[in-house]
């Protein structure tokens, strides 16, 4: 837990592994995830690398297993789990193994598709011929009844079946009464339903009207052999004379894509053909049935192993992809490497190195050295599941500088209780609570669904943060004694009411004075008295008043711990400058202005309160301490920060709230306003002495050299890198106007809690009152249906509402306060993430990529 509060120590380091041992060797290190290699091959082409085929090899691999699941999960057939622990990489022998299992599957598989696509499409033509058979059979036995008229042929076909909608087109004939008879010459086919009203008006067009079509729908959908999708048809039959116009309709039909069949005039051929349609779909049913069957065993057999062969290519090829890292020496022999490690895990590293070198069978061992470098390494906190999600919010922000003080563990404890403040209600916590506990509880299952949703994904995510920020939220609203807008009676109260009946149902504005004998002057064991739930006059008064100061306090307590964690961070990197014209600067001026604001709220508290013999009294120290003589905190800073002192407009009163406090306030803005210039010119003052400093050892460190030299030529001694102290004076002047201008803002920041916690608590009550609170009031049996329908809105609007809408809000303020207020008093976020290779997360993310 030590890197959670500052990130690990890290060492870059030069590591040499034999070519034989190097497969082996980088494997165990996939399964640690504890290196981050490097590339030393950053100008040389994906395509030009060293192990460029076998990577080849790979994604022919994986593109064959996609294609495998693809037809698996069309199919419907459930892929087994990785049962235990993930496969390990296999060796590179056993790659031609692999290959040749998924040459075999694929092509076993697109030769029985390519053969069930023959014969789907065979049965979709004897199909569609068997309903040309029945549709047409109808027009012909209609015509040798002695229908002689095209109207009642149509009138025949069309009531002779109800259900089925035969439509007729009789274009142009120059006879409408003409017969059939002289109609000897007719193609009959089945295209797609859609396309029949564009296909009439073409035949119109292009045959001049000289055609005459019959078209039948066909009641059941069939499948299309290349898609598999359920397409409707309908049947046709065109009457022509002459071989111009039917090879006019016969183009027509080929360009609406309309399948032509031929179609016996006999009706005894059309009896035989329509038999031997029949035996032939049978035979192809059966056939069918074959084909599917073997298509299935072969999925089936693939599905069991296909998430394993999945882990097993994707590790080859992530052992590949590093090994192109790599850099070959000039014997071909050996492959050096350069990666950055924990340097507490260097000992584990060298352990599984030793047993890569032993799984290959080599006899040279692996060589690990450690090297000097001047680059900032990568920041790697280690975390669990349930810290993990709370680094993931401060790298939201920022990665942390290397070695810097870390947000985290404070993060923990902060962030929950800042959203509770602002989401003080013991119902609604309780309600966050339960959800994040039960994800919480049902972690394991819940994982195993991998629900693709990507809210979801956030929910899960954030589980342990949901539960912390519920039950927090459930203590504030204990304190708030708020639940669902409604206060828990526990201890009774400290008030009592000397008003009589008439009065409290005729006056609904009536107080209870503090000052009187209403007040027993006991404070309430635990949270605020129960009464103020019932105050409907100056309720929101008092909360305004106790939750503004609340959130003041919090915020300057809050932001000092910020300031402070600076200081950790000066001593680490030894800045000792930082510490004298920074730190010190810095934490006077808070402490000096905001946190003395802060100890005259508590000054206020102490000295100040309610007395019952305050009205009566002559005694002037009584009146003194009494809430008449108590002063407006906000009006004490503002006169203190302009120097200003308000004439006494009551005499019986003292004019400060302890001797001494003019003067003491004077010299503590004073001591604050002069702590501005030292922030401001105290660091490029130091630095530019120190070039200075810097610059007369060189010449003096010069001079002597070539005087030793004896007249040899002189070498110039290498200067140290100096920064520009126009940019140090700029960038101090940005840092320090942000510093004195954000303690005001940050300051008035932080009473969004104030603000939220108000809003909350109206929106619950607002809620209760137009709803529950109704539907509570009615009686009978009615009363109790309509309780339900409104118990049923009410429970919706605080669910969605106040628990998700609310809690969204109050989760963005809060990210923002330690973003901001806090994070920006000592967090810089300008390093990068330790990236190790690591199979767990190449897998994890390519699972999500298939997702």
């Amino acid at each position: 837990m030590g890197s959670l509060f500052r990130s690990e120590e890290m060492t870059l380091c030069q590591l040499f592994l034999q070519s034989e041992a190097a497969y082996a060797c980088v494997s165990e290190l996939g399964e640690l995830g504890l290196v981050q290699f490097r590339d030393l091959n950053p100008d040389v082409n994906a395509f030009q690398r060293k192990f460029v085929n076998e990577v080849r090899r790979c994604d022919e691999m994986e593109r064959k297993l996609r294609y495998l699941e693809k037809e698996i999960r069309r199919d419907g057939i459930p892929m087994l789990e990785i049962p235990g622990e993930c496969p390990e990489a296999p060796q590179p022998r056993e790659m031609i193994d692999l290959e040749a299992t998924f040459e075999k599957l694929e092509n076993e598989l697109r030769e029985v598709n390519q053969n069930a696509e023959a014969l789907k499409r065979n049965f979709l033509e004897l199909t569609e011929l068997k309903h040309i058979l029945r549709k047409t059979q109808v027009f012909f036995d209609e015509h040798e009844g002695g229908a002689n008229t095209t109207e009642s042929m149509t009138r025949a076909l069309i009531s002779d079946d109800p259900n089925r909608h035969i439509g007729h087109v009789q274009l142009g004939l120059r006879d409408k009464q003409e017969s059939l008879e002289f109609l000897p010459c007719f193609v009959a086919g089945v295209i797609l339903r859609e396309r029949i009203p564009a296909f009439e008006r073409m035949l119109w067009r292009a045959c001049r009207g000289n055609v005459f079509l019959r078209q039948a729908e066909i009641d059941t959908p069939l499948e299309d052999p290349s898609s598999s999708d359920q397409v409707f048809k309908s049947v046709f039959i065109i009457f022509f004379q002459g071989d111009q116009l039917k090879t006019r309709v016969k183009k027509i039909c080929e360009g609406f894509r309309a399948t032509l069949y031929p179609c016996p005039e006999a009706p005894a051929d059309r009896r035989e053909m329509a038999m031997g349609v029949m035996t032939r779909i049978e035979d192809l049913n059966t056939v069918l049935g074959q084909t599917q069957d073997h298509r299935h065993r072969v999925l089936v057999a693939a599905a069991k192993n296909i998430k394993n062969w999945f882990v097993k290519v994707r590790k080859i090829k992530a052992i590949y992809h590093t090994l192109n890292l790599f850099n070959l020496d000039v014997t071909q022999k050996c492959l050096i490497a350069e990666c950055w490690v924990p340097a507490l895990d260097l000992e584990t590293i060298q352990l599984a190195l030793r047993r890569g070198t032993e799984r290959s069978g080599s006899s040279v061992p692996p060589i690990l050295n450690r090297m000097e470098t001047i680059e900032d390494p990568p920041t790697y906190n280690r975390t669990n599941k349930f810290t993990s999600a709370f680094q993931n919010l401060i790298y939201a922000y920022g990665v942390a500088t290397y070695r810097e003080v870390n947000p985290a563990p404070y993060t923990i404890i902060t962030f929950p209780f800042l959203f509770a403040v602002m989401f003080g209600d013991l119902g609604h916590g309780a309600l966050m609570a339960a959800f994040g506990f039960w994800m919480c509880y049902k972690e394991k299952p819940l994982q195993a669904k991998k629900i693709d949703s990507e809210i979801w994904t956030i929910f899960f995510g954030g589980r342990y943060i949901i539960l912390l920020m519920g039950l927090f939220s459930m203590y504030t609203g204990l304190i708030y004694n708020d639940i669902f807008s409604k206060s828990l009676n526990i201890f009774g109260s400290s008030w009592r009411n000397n008003y009589n009946e008439s009065d409290l149902l005729t006056n609904k504005l009536l107080q209870l004075n503090p000052d009187s004998k209403d007040y027993l002057q006991i404070p309430y064991p635990f949270g605020i008295d129960p009464v103020w739930q019932l105050a409907e006059a100056n309720k929101i008064i008092f909360m305004n008043a106790y939750k503004m100061k609340i959130s003041i306090i919090i915020g300057v307590f809050h932001m000092l711990f910020g300031v402070c964690l600076s200081l950790w961070n000066h001593i680490y990197f030894k800045r000792r400058i930082s510490i004298y014209v920074e730190f010190i600067p810095q934490i006077m001026f808070l402490v000096l202005l905001f946190f003395y604001m802060v100890m005259l709220m508590f000054i206020k508290w102490v000295k100040y309160g309610p007395d019952a013999d305050f009205l009566g009294s002559s005694d002037p120290e009584v009146i003194k301490t009494s809430a008449y003589c108590a002063p407006s905190i906000l009006i004490t800073f503002i006169n203190m920060m302009l120097f200003k002192t308000d004439p006494n407009t009551r005499p019986e009163c003292d004019d400060t709230m302890y001797p001494g406090q003019i003067g003491l306030q004077k010299f503590f803005v004073i001591v604050a306003l002069m702590c501005v210039p030292v922030m401001l010119f105290g660091k490029p003052y130091f630095i530019m002495k120190e070039q200075k400093q810097r610059a007369g050892h060189q010449t003096i460190e010069g001079t002597a050299e070539n005087g030793a030299a004896g007249g040899a030529a002189a070498v110039a001694p290498a200067h140290h890198h100096d920064e520009d102290i126009t940019e140090v004076f700029i960038h101090q002047a940005i840092h320090t106007i942000e510093y004195v201008l954000g303690s005001i803002s940050h300051t008035a920041s932080y009473l969004r809690l104030w603000a939220l916690s108000l809003a909350h608590a109206q929106l619950a009550e607002v809620a209760w009152n137009m709803l529950l609170r109704k539907g509570l009031m009615s009686r009978d049996f009615e009363g109790g249906i309509f309780l339900y329908v409104v118990f049923a809105g009410w429970a919706a609007i605080s669910v969605s509402i106040l628990v998700l809408m609310e809690g969204l809000s109050a989760f963005l303020h809060t990210l923002r306060l330690h973003w901001v207020e806090f994070q920006s008093k000592f967090y810089a976020g300008e390093g990068y993430l330790f990236q190790p290779f690591s199979f767990e997360v190449i897998l994890d993310s390519a699972g999500q990529g298939e997702e």
